[in-house]
């Protein structure tokens, strides 16, 4: 059982062609079923209508057991998504020799001068086309926490010296009516705006958004007391604190489907000092193309000598923060297997309760000419009608979760990853993949008495 739930999750998500395989063997196995079984199919429908209790609770099973894997799946899918979503294949990102994550990463301003201008960075122009950043990991208290809930959370917010070349080197865009950051990276207060707690009016950093952190921003604002309903997301000219200091959002970020969608971006000249790194965690270059991008990271990784270096291409960087979504494959398949073999037992235990029950019948069946395969077949069918009806109601229910946002942490190692806003995805493969699992549930839980109902022998069962 422990093999079945493990090799059937695997391949869903590293074939898409071994679940298709697998649905279609399924539905082989029903057709065979029930073209193969002589014994009326109005019979066996009765007999789980009168005993409808006993067959609704063993469907509910199913449907805890399916629902449930949908919406891990849809959790796991949402991060794959995300992961793949993110950077550009005709970026090389550079980070310090030895760094694994952004938040160990220390380069320092000459190493990047010499770097940025290597051949086969794109120019604008007579400029390279190069993004330098400054990652960091903020910690927010939470204004009007919930009681018993989180006090504070951590922001990612990323130090740039050009905001708008930092767009155009990953691909990103504002929503109408935003700008990117200004020269000097802050915004004088409103001349009727007062200064919180009497201290001298300080200016407001100005803050480039990724949308889902503007959600999530937006969204403590609902435990305001007697204040309005909070918006569903912050935009250009609403303010938050960060540190001591306080924000305001001049652009939003067309960013939903990647990391940056949970970033706050920000000048590199305020954050540095502000939160205590001077020095930058990444150069992140644009070269042409993929083919490009293959040769400069091969060229700083085996070639470059000025500088100890790690370069990666910005997909492949993306692509390894993904390492989180195995270890949640592996949570899932464990919880399926504990909960799947508890829906088999309760399979197995409504059927071998309907061929005691029915001990006279399947004399009598016995005695009108069917033979032992086919009430076996008969049994064997019945246990999958519960299966296929649970496992329909559970992937429809598991389905509801699709487009809901969730937090999770992303990463390739122990010690560093990226905090972000996902999106749950449910897709056909995840519902093909929970019918067949509810399938092979029914079929497993059903054998057993299925098989003690063909040994009956007709004479005794009548007596």
């Amino acid at each position: 059982m422990m093999n079945l739930a493990l090799s059937t999750l695997l391949i869903a998500t590293d074939s898409s062609r071994g679940i298709w395989i697998a649905g279609a063997a399924a539905l082989v196995v029903v057709v065979g079923l029930i073209l193969g079984v002589k014994v009326p199919l109005k019979y066996l429908v009765r007999n789980l209508t009168v005993r409808w209790r006993t067959t609704l609770m063993t469907a509910l099973a199913f449907v805890l057991v399916i629902s449930l894997l949908t919406v891990m799946m849809a959790f796991v899918n949402g991060m794959y998504r995300l992961t793949q979503a993110s950077g550009q294949p005709g970026n090389v990102m550079v980070l310090a020799d030895g760094a694994t994550d952004e938040s160990f990463s220390n380069l320092v301003a000459p190493d990047m001068a010499d770097l940025e201008n290597q051949p086969g960075i794109l120019r604008e122009n007579g400029h390279p086309l190069c993004s330098r950043e400054t990652y960091l990991v903020v910690t927010q208290p939470i204004e009007n926490p919930v009681p018993g809930r989180p006090q504070r959370r951590f922001l990612q917010v990323r130090g740039l010296d050009d905001s708008a070349m930092s767009g155009r080197v990953h691909g990103l865009e504002l929503y109408p009516g935003g700008s990117w950051l200004s020269e000097a990276g802050v915004r004088e207060l409103e001349p009727n705006e007062p200064a919180t707690g009497g201290a001298p009016a300080q200016p407001l950093i100005e803050a480039v958004l990724g949308e889902g952190v503007a959600h999530v921003l937006a969204g403590e604002k609902k435990h305001s007391a007697g204040s309005a309903p909070a918006p569903a997301r912050l935009d250009v000219g609403d303010t938050f604190t960060l540190g001591d200091r306080k924000w305001i959002a001049v652009g939003i970020l067309k960013s939903a489907g990647s990391t940056f969608d949970s970033e706050i971006w920000a000048k590199r000249g305020m954050i540095g000092p502000m939160f205590g790194k001077d020095t930058y965690s990444s150069l992140v270059l644009r070269t042409a193309g993929p083919t490009e991008a293959k040769n400069l990271k091969n060229y700083f990784n085996s070639d470059y000598k000025k500088a100890a270096v790690l370069a990666q291409v910005e997909t492949d960087y993306f692509d390894s923060l993904s390492g989180t979504n195995r270890q949640f494959l592996f949570a899932i398949g464990f919880v399926t297997v504990v909960m799947a073999v508890g829906g088999v037992m309760g399979v197995m235990n409504t059927m071998f309760a309907a061929v005691s029950n029915r001990v006279k019948d399947i004399g009598v069946l016995r005695l009108m000419g069917y033979s032992r395969s086919q009430i076996m077949l008969a049994f064997l069918l019945e246990s999958l009608f519960i299966a296929m009806i649970g496992g329909a109601i559970g992937c429809a229910l598991g389905s509801l979760v699709d487009g809901w946002t969730a937090s999770s942490i992303i990463s390739n190692g122990p010690g560093g990853g990226k905090s972000v806003v996902l999106q749950l995805s449910i897709d056909l493969q995840t519902l093909l993949l929970g019918f067949v699992l509810a399938m092979a549930m029914g079929v497993l839980g059903g054998f057993l008495p299925a098989f003690s109902a063909v040994r009956l022998k007709p004479l005794e069962a009548l007596r």
